[in-house]
C-alpha cells in the first residue's frame, strides 16, 4: 500500500483537530493478543481518524495506542512495554516511547514519552486517558476498563 505523504503542517493540524466518537456503543478495553480499531471524527465530519488500541499476546505489559488520520497515516503511536527504538539518526529511544508523525519520516522517529502530558505510564488506564488528551479526543469512545487497566 502506498503511505500518504502529509506536510508537517498537515500532520500537526489534524493531531491538533478535535476528534468526536462516531458511534455511542461501548467497547471492552483488549485483553491479551486483542486489538480494537475505533472510529473518530472532526466536529464538521470532514476528517475521519481511526484509534487503534491492542495488547500484547504473551507480555500484558505490551500495549499500543495510535491515532491514525486519512486511514493509514499514523499520526501518534504510543508504545508501552516495548523494545527500544531506533531512530533514522542511530539514536536509540527506550521504552516507553511514542511516535509522531515527521514530514519525509512517517511513524519512524520516536521520542520518551513527555512526563508533563502522560502522568504514569504503569497506569495503563490514566495513560488511556492521558493519549486520547494528546490527540485531541475530546469525545472520546465509551471504552470499559477491563481486568487489566
Amino acid at each position: 500500500m502506498d503511505e500518504i505523504a502529509l506536510t508537517q503542517a498537515e500532520a500537526d493540524a489534524l493531531i491538533a483537530m478535535e476528534k468526536h466518537r462516531v458511534m455511542n456503543n461501548r467497547h471492552d478495553f483488549p485483553m491479551r493478543g486483542e486489538s480494537l480499531t475505533l472510529s473518530l471524527q472532526s466536529p464538521d465530519k470532514r476528517e475521519h481518524f481511526l484509534l487503534d488500541l491492542s495488547c500484547g499476546r504473551i507480555d500484558l505489559l505490551k500495549v499500543k495506542m495510535q491515532n491514525r488520520g486519512r486511514q493509514v497515516v499514523v499520526l501518534v503511536r504510543l508504545d508501552l512495554g516495548s523494545a527500544p527504538h531506533r531512530n533514522p539518526d542511530d539514536v536509540e529511544v527506550p521504552a516507553p516511547h511514542l511516535h509522531v508523525y515527521r514530514e519525509g519520516y512517517g511513524d519512524k522517529w520516536a521520542i520518551p514519552v513527555p512526563k508533563e502530558r502522560f502522568r504514569d505510564t504503569s497506569n495503563l488506564w490514566a495513560t488511556l486517558e492521558d493519549f486520547l488528551r494528546f490527540c485531541n479526543v475530546t469525545q472520546p469512545p465509551h471504552i470499559d476498563r477491563g481486568l487489566f487497566t
